[in-house]
């Protein structure tokens, strides 16, 4: 749940930023703080999903692990680098030190979130052989393939030659498809839990009353 609420706050701020209604540093702070706050909620959603998942299903859920952590590293690298040097340069007046670092439209570290976000959606497209095509993991499954189907857009706001805001919204679907996808298998996974407690047998009350008595004649 962690992952999609931040996703959902991210989507929330990069809203109010196009809006004018953030503005610098508060806006950077917040797109990249939330940002960041998807990371490891996602890594451990994935890593949870591949251990729950049956063996024969495991070389997919494996193939999703490795390309989350693939997003994770590129991400995690550019969001440290604008919280911790980049915005406060920013606010020092000294950015001209580390232009490389500040992230713009075809830089370096937009690249990084181009890469990252492209490899979460490869994660997602992956982990779809996992899921059952019955019951609720079917639902699970189509919010994987949703998210999958947005990656191409996503790819095309990143490198498309000009980058403009009304382009930037051409990968809205992504805001909508991202959550989904996090919140059905955080769903999935309080379901199955719920289920093994289900499962879980009480002691019949014969059996205990004849334990009982048993202790009782020691």
């Amino acid at each position: 749940m962690i992952a999609g609420t931040a996703t959902v706050a991210f989507v929330i701020v990069q809203l109010l930023q196009l809006a004018r209604v953030l503005t610098f540093p508060l806006d950077e702070i917040l797109i990249y703080g939330t940002s960041l706050a998807i990371v490891v909620p996602f890594l451990l959603m994935m890593l949870a999903l591949h251990h729950q998942t049956s063996t024969d299903k495991k070389i997919w859920t494996h193939g999703a692990l490795l390309f989350s952590i693939v997003y994770v590293v590129f991400v995690t690298a550019n969001y440290i680098v604008q919280l911790a040097t980049v915005v406060p340069m920013k606010l020092q007046g000294t950015v001209d030190q580390v232009k490389l670092l500040v992230q713009t439209p075809h830089s370096m570290f937009w690249n990084f979130d181009a890469i990252g976000y492209i490899f979460m959606g490869l994660a997602t497209l992956i982990a779809v052989p996992a899921f059952e095509r019955t019951g609720f993991q079917k639902w699970v499954r189509v919010s994987f393939i949703a998210n999958a189907f947005v990656t191409p857009l996503i790819t095309f706001v990143y490198f498309y030659p000009v980058f403009s805001e009304k382009l930037l919204m051409m990968g809205f679907p992504w805001a909508v498809t991202a959550p989904w996808f996090m919140f059905m298998l955080a769903i999935m996974f309080r379901k199955k839990w719920y289920a093994g407690r289900d499962e879980e047998e009480p002691v019949p009350k014969e059996k205990m009353k004849q334990f009982v008595k048993a202790t009782q004649a020691v």
